[in-house]
């Protein structure tokens, strides 16, 4: 049989294919096209075999022939039902319902950035479930909702809405209220639960960073992951460490196979014990697409094993393929999946060739496999991750080689932790204390990589991204197979290295030489940096809602000391980046207003300053600091320290007011005060002039035109996130800057927005903007 020595055997590869397309286009397009593609996976199966009459049996025309039946059905049927369901029709018109579900998946945390008193965090999950066989997802509350697990039943009232088209899901349901007539979950279930909360408790000796990435490492547990860890692993490369998958059933199927062969156990018994042990482990991981194609791969391979046969990869990844999206057609799109199958096709198709051609040119075997594993899977998944994320990772293959020989050993121990935790915390403990030295390096990796200039590159999003980063990925692996291309890809590699990379280092587009002010692009929030006559020394003015968007801005402005960090006011969306500034760089002081409110901000601040050992000072109107090439003078607010608990509106009418003067020219900073504040600091008769304004609260309607007239700006700058709930920037305040000739740049759409020197006054300078400067 053709397939079974001397290489892969491809005989079930047409007929996976056949059965993932059906999937792909009947739910990226219509369910037509999964009945065209299953009956022509059907017709040539039968046009093979008709002209392979003289081959043996079992040969590629049956399986093709099979899996076209399978398209058919269940897979177009599938899609079919969940795309005439009746729930759409009852979400396209957002009715108000109560429907009895099934959970299908454990709840995902959804992160929001914070705003105004409301504090970053996760305060709502998503939850796949099932009502009456249609497949929704809900939208709701973490508190209440938080702990259900697969497999409990009850009552979900709220409102529908249409669901993301290209899935199986007929509908969104945002739920109102708490869940009710909840059943219990089923015992595997709430062990699982148990294990999961056990290795997160004993997780907690580690610093905070490892103890969040040791759960998700081990089971995929994200719950307890800093943002700013899951950042750097973003764009490292590195966020498949964070997601289940065949590497992490290897690791556990291996160590069991060791510890049962030290038994002299035969290989039978010892697949039956890597078996258990892998059904096991996907329990405790959950149902999800990259896990479950993991685990079926793995069971027939198991199963081969067992019954004395020796299968390929290639034969048992197929079977994966065709085994989950005929049972769940939805697999077929499921990005997890997608990356899944995509890195165990290289490891199978790819790896064993690369490493043989550096073993001739007398590369040790164990150092190439080192290099290349990681390397072919990267290059296999590029494609996919740049269409999700429209970025291009550039170190992730040197981040992925330098990550990996920890990766086994953390895992292992950190399974062992969350299965003798319920008998043996101590050992537990134990366990997660020899898991620390790996999680800690995994974690200094993470960060070290994301820091890397240039270390994610912007490509194209969606499909066509996709697509045209595989076409040269391919061209490339290639044009590899030829001497000259190998030759010239190695000078193209060269010149990048000795010119481009310093060039774009050394001396890039951003920041613009002379910069004396620039307002980052903190999403729906506030962060301007104010520079010194030190290029690497600043003055920050307010931190944006969460901790990686500030930290990128002063990476990019190649700050590494912050003189005085000012807090306008404790919104959420001032102070949410304050950990971050206060971990990666120097800084000499906090100081914030008289302002104390809310609380929660209040407390957050004095805890974090405190962890720094960084002093947190006050400001009040009538002061006035200065740094080599910047002073800054305080206008407002005036009074005496305020800490009551009041309204939005009053907590950002106590906002800090300053006005510093830098090499460009004036520029005011004023928080998100509005009319009342705009109204004071008029009749108050304070000099407001200055040639730049950064326009208070996100270019609210709640600004008055006579305030702006009295700054008489030149250029304003609105730090606003884009596609935000709140209507900023307003259209009537845009207006009036418009009218009186005043220069707009918005971060929502400009990006960071620095202020330089011009000739003939102050100008603006757009990051990534081609054109010359506005004044």
């Amino acid at each position: 049989m053709g397939g079974d020595v001397g290489g892969p055997d491809w005989r079930l590869v047409p007929g996976a294919l056949a059965v993932w397309l059906a999937g792909l286009a009947g739910l990226l397009v219509h369910w037509v096209l999964a009945i065209v593609v299953g009956g022509v996976a059907v017709v040539l199966g039968v046009v093979h075999l008709r002209h392979t009459k003289r081959m043996p049996v079992i040969r590629a025309g049956w399986p093709l022939v099979a899996c076209g039946l399978l398209a058919l059905c269940p897979v177009a049927w599938r899609v079919r039902e969940a795309a005439n369901d009746p729930l759409r029709v009852a979400a396209a018109h957002e009715a108000v319902v109560e429907l009895r579900v099934e959970v299908a998946e454990r709840p995902r945390n959804l992160r929001a950035s914070g705003f105004g008193a409301m504090p970053s965090g996760v305060r709502s999950v998503i939850i796949p479930a099932t009502a009456e066989g249609s497949r929704v997802l809900l939208f709701a509350p973490v508190d209440q909702w938080a702990g259900l697990l697969p497999g409990q039943q009850l009552v979900a009232g709220g409102t529908l809405g249409p669901a993301e088209p290209g899935s199986l899901t007929v509908a969104v349901l945002r739920v109102r209220g708490p869940p009710t007539e909840v059943t219990d979950a089923p015992a595997w279930q709430v062990a699982a639960q148990g294990l999961r909360a056990g290795l997160r408790q004993a997780s907690s000796v580690l610093d905070e960073e490892s103890a969040g990435l040791l759960p998700a490492l081990v089971v995929g547990d994200t719950e307890g992951m800093a943002p700013s860890v899951d950042d750097d692993f973003k764009a490292a490369g590195m966020a498949h460490l964070l997601a289940v998958s065949g590497a992490n059933l290897a690791v556990v199927c291996v160590a069991v196979l060791f510890l049962v062969r030290l038994t002299r156990v035969g290989p039978r018994g010892s697949a039956v014990a890597a078996l258990l042990a892998l059904v096991g482990y996907v329990v405790l991981a959950g149902p999800e697409p990259s896990v479950l194609r993991a685990g079926v791969m793995g069971a027939i391979g198991l199963l081969a094993l067992a019954l004395g046969r020796e299968r390929s990869a290639l034969p048992a990844l197929a079977v994966a393929v065709i085994v989950l999206v005929a049972i769940d057609p939805a697999m077929a799109v499921s990005f997890g999946f997608v990356l899944s199958v995509l890195a165990t096709a290289a490891l199978v198709l790819v790896v064993p060739g690369w490493v043989d051609r550096l073993a001739r040119r007398r590369v040790p075997r164990l150092l190439a496999e080192a290099v290349v594993v990681p390397a072919a899977a990267h290059l296999a998944t590029a494609p996919v991750v740049a269409g999700m994320s429209g970025q291009v990772s550039l170190v992730a293959v040197v981040a992925n080689l330098v990550a990996a020989p920890v990766v086994a050993p953390a895992t292992v121990f950190g399974l062992g932790a969350a299965l003798v935790m319920p008998v043996s915390p101590w050992a537990a403990e134990w366990l997660v204390r020899l898991a620390g030295p790996e999680v800690d390096w995994l974690v200094v990796v993470g960060r070290w990589a994301a820091r890397v200039p240039g270390a994610a590159v912007d490509w194209p999003s969606g499909w066509w991204g996709g697509v045209a980063l595989a076409l040269l990925v391919g061209g490339l692996v290639l044009g590899l197979r030829s001497r000259s291309t190998r030759v010239a890809l190695g000078v193209a590699v060269v010149v990048a290295v000795l010119v481009l990379l310093p060039v774009r280092v050394l001396a890039p587009g951003w920041p613009p030489p002379g910069w004396a002010a620039v307002a980052c692009d903190v999403g729906q929030g506030d962060a301007v940096v104010l520079s010194t006559e030190d290029r690497e020394r600043a003055v920050l003015v307010d931190t944006g809602p969460d901790p990686a968007p500030v930290r990128e801005c002063l990476d990019r402005l190649g700050v590494r000391q912050v003189a005085l960090v000012i807090l306008s006011h404790l919104h959420a969306d001032h102070v949410g980046g304050l950990e971050s500034v206060l971990a990666d760089r120097s800084v000499g002081a906090v100081a914030v207003g008289p302002g104390r409110a809310p609380e929660w901000a209040w407390r957050q601040v004095r805890a974090q300053t405190a962890a720094a050992h960084v002093p947190l000072v006050s400001v009040i109107a009538g002061q006035r600091m200065a740094w080599p090439g910047l002073t800054v003078e305080v206008l407002a607010p005036q009074g005496e320290e305020e800490r009551t608990e009041t309204d939005g509106t009053a907590i950002n009418n106590r906002s800090v007011v300053l006005r510093a003067t830098t090499k460009a020219g004036r520029v005011l900073l004023t928080g998100d005060v509005e009319l009342a504040a705009q109204a004071a600091l008029l009749t108050g008769r304070t000099d407001l002039a200055a040639e730049v304004v950064k326009v208070p609260h996100h270019g609210s309607r709640y600004t008055a035109p006579d305030f702006l007239a009295a700054v008489g700006a030149r250029i304003a700058v609105v730090s606003v996130g884009g596609g935000n709930r709140y209507g900023h920037p307003s259209p009537q305040t845009l207006t009036a800057l418009t009218r009186s000739g005043t220069h707009i740049a918005r971060t929502d759409r400009d990006g960071d927005t620095a202020i330089v020197a011009g000739p003939g006054g102050p100008a603006m300078v757009r990051r990534g903007d081609p054109r010359p400067p506005r004044r």
